[in-house]
């Protein structure tokens, strides 16, 4: 990985997650000649910490299109960029507990529905079968879309590093952009701990640090870094297979990880910040949580856990287009937990942008100027 900075590129991406490596990607494939700088580990931020999950499970049609392209495209991940993620195509359970939730996701199953997503409304027996370690006591129905899953995280990111370079693209890691040179709107050049790089055109895919990013050339991004936690048990004896399983109520969740299980839970008493550090009251959550919805799964031990952070807008939607007071200046955040998930998706739109193409999809609506005009798009499929 390259220590020195080159001296000029078409596009630099500042962010070696999912949504950078995706970016970068896409670009070099198309001729790009592109630079990827992460002051870290590729993948070591958000994306590391990710649970997995894929899905087009969502309520918002935007969603649901980024879901079902990044399905598609994590389908083909072994040939293009040519890796393995371990995608496990286990589906997808959100269990409702109240007629409302029940409502709401009826409309968003028929909408899913339209868009060529296979889900449905399921009863409550039939979501113990999907689900076997599932206590159905209170559960009214549940959402389930087969072709969703989850895959590897860290795979997915070093697959799209590996497929960049292949094509010509330039990977810096632990470099840090320092600043970002600006002349009459438009962007002259990055600054970097190795060096200056002249360019005119940068996409901001730092997650939870992208408003520091924008912040260099006076932009404003509303995102704000909220932790989340999560654990892997020790094996399971007979473990049984079972979709990736979320109680929407609680937003308590859990599928395989290995030979163990994977789960977690969003604390809504989180207070916004960039600590990462494990709540050491998480786990006795954690139990009261697994007591109600899978009992079975409160004799299992715990093998380790992590922290990581959400990167949060004000609608739980992202952030995606490009600046209007910078020119060139792309971005690509605020995701709020689905980001990995629609990284693929992402990485081609971002291609399109730059290129002059017509995305697939019509992002406008997911441009930062919509919490100015109060457009907000609220997404309800979240944990």
């Amino acid at each position: 990985m390259s220590k020195v900075a080159p001296n000029s590129a078409d596009v630099v991406v500042i962010g070696g997650g999912v949504m950078g490596a995706s970016a970068a990607f896409h670009l070099a494939e198309s001729g790009v000649d592109v630079v990827l700088v992460e002051r870290g580990d590729l993948a070591g931020g958000s994306t590391s910490k990710a649970a997995g999950g894929v899905r087009a499970n969502f309520s918002d049609e935007l969603n649901i299109a980024l879901g079902k392209r990044s399905l598609e495209l994590f389908t083909d991940f072994p040939k293009r960029p040519g890796q393995q993620i371990d995608l496990h195509r286990s589906g997808y359970l959100f269990v409702l507990t109240s007629a409302e939730a029940v409502a709401d996701f009826e409309l968003a199953v028929v909408l899913q529905q339209q868009m060529g997503v296979r889900a449905e409304i399921v009863d409550p027996l039939r979501a113990a079968e999907l689900s076997p370690y599932l206590d159905i006591s209170g559960v009214l129905a549940a959402a389930w879309s087969p072709d969703d899953g989850h895959c590897s995280p860290e795979s997915v990111v070093q697959g799209y590093a590996v497929g960049a370079r292949n094509f010509g693209a330039r990977v810096m890691t632990h470099t840090e952009v320092t600043d970002i040179l600006v002349s009459g709107g438009e962007i002259n050049s990055v600054v970097t701990q190795a060096g200056q790089i002249s360019t005119h055109c940068v996409i901001n895919c730092a997650g939870a640090w992208s408003p520091q990013i924008a912040n260099l050339v006076g932009f404003e991004l509303p995102v704000v870094p909220v932790r989340r936690q999560l654990v892997v048990t020790a094996p399971l004896r007979n473990a049984l297979a079972t979709a990736f399983t979320i109680d929407y109520g609680s937003t308590f969740y859990w599928h395989r990880e290995g030979p163990g299980m994977l789960m977690g839970f969003s604390d809504q008493t989180t207070q916004p910040g960039f600590d990462c550090t494990a709540d050491q009251e998480f786990l006795g959550k954690l139990a009261e949580l697994a007591k109600v919805r899978a009992p079975a799964l409160l004799d299992v031990g715990i093998k380790t856990g992590w922290a990581g952070l959400y990167e949060v807008t004000p609608d739980h939607n992202a952030l995606l287009g490009e600046s209007r007071e910078v020119s060139r200046m792309l971005y690509a955040t605020g995701f709020s937990g689905h980001g990995f998930l629609q990284g693929p998706a992402i990485g081609e739109i971002l291609r399109d942008l730059y290129l002059g193409r017509e995305p697939f999809l019509d992002i406008s609506p997911l441009d930062v100027r919509r919490f100015a005009s109060g457009a907000l798009r609220p997404e309800r499929n979240i944990v």
